[in-house]
């Protein structure tokens, strides 16, 4: 077994215990370490790798286990088997905080389905593979271009997958000559657009002003429908489903923005027009960003 993956075990029992216990022993858990280190990795002369992964969950642990419930919102923390929300701490720390050079987010989410294969229950390596790849897409798949190490990968055709409709907007307000835009801030890091799903029966319209009064507390007015944006994703239950998500351009007179208690959102803010170049956004919303401006250029002029 090679170390680095019989270190990551190492920790992972570790982490293990500490859950089992209540999580109430963080004081106690360097010992909880030292002890696992001695019993299962004695061949280990090195174990700063150990140690620095260990504490390093510790430390991000609520920032980790927020995004873990956003890529899983169907599986509260308290409800995923133990060993398979540390395996996720694990993997997400390496893929979130870990040093891309030493291990890339490709082999961090391998070396963690393996972990869930040894440790886990039958379902547990599709469960770890679903909730990683979702994350991993979110980030925008840095590191794509390492070569994974599973082979004989099957081709999928997108449109043959579940589709997930959902409707989102971008949402403006004038000030005199001044535009200002509404963004939320999710548990990633990056700045994006309020959007849901669209519900049985109801209208893609519908269902952005429902998710738009529901996340951030505002009204408003639909203007135009400004762009589709349409990609595939994991869903630790279903496997891969094609998520197409319609957007549209709303105007409201309301000033104030409040974020909504709601699972991988951590802020919502208006921006002026020309200062949202300098956010950081998913690549995949630029375009319908661009849209939505010109547009509103166009109303300027």
């Amino acid at each position: 077994m090679a170390n680095r993956h019989l270190s990551r075990s190492v920790v992972l029992q570790s982490l293990f215990e500490w859950d089992f216990e209540g999580a109430n022993i963080k004081k106690n858990f360097s010992e909880i370490l030292k002890r696992n280190i001695e019993e299962f990795a004695p061949g280990i002369e090195d174990t700063k790798f150990i140690k620095d992964t260990a504490e390093g969950i510790l430390k991000h642990q609520n920032k980790i286990d927020e995004v873990i419930e956003k890529a899983a919102p169907d599986w509260p923390i308290p409800q995923i088997a133990i060993v398979d929300r540390n395996i996720l701490r694990i993997g997400l720390y390496e893929i979130l905080f870990g040093d891309k050079k030493q291990v890339p987010s490709k082999v961090a989410i391998n070396e963690s389905i393996e972990l869930a294969k040894t440790f886990g229950g039958s379902s547990s390596g599709r469960f770890i593979n679903g909730v990683l790849g979702t994350v991993y897409k979110e980030l925008g798949e840095p590191d794509k271009d390492v070569p994974s190490k599973r082979k004989n990968k099957e081709e999928i055709d997108p449109e043959k997958l579940p589709k997930e409709l959902l409707a989102g907007a971008v949402v403006y307000r004038s000030e005199g000559d001044k535009i200002y835009l509404a963004f939320v801030h999710d548990v990633f890091g990056r700045w994006t657009l309020s959007k849901g799903k669209v519900r049985e029966g109801e209208a893609v319209r519908n269902t952005a002003l429902r998710e738009i009064k529901e996340e951030i507390d505002i009204n408003g007015v639909i203007e135009a429908e400004i762009g589709e944006n349409a990609y595939t994703a994991s869903d630790p239950e279903r496997g891969k489903i094609r998520k197409v998500v319609t957007y549209f351009l709303m105007s409201t007179k309301e000033t104030e923005i409040h974020l909504k208690e709601t699972g991988g959102l951590t802020d919502a803010k208006w921006f002026l027009l020309e200062n949202v170049s300098e956010l950081e956004m998913y690549d995949d919303i630029i375009p319908v960003i661009t849209r939505a401006v010109t547009i509103l250029r166009e109303k300027i002029v």
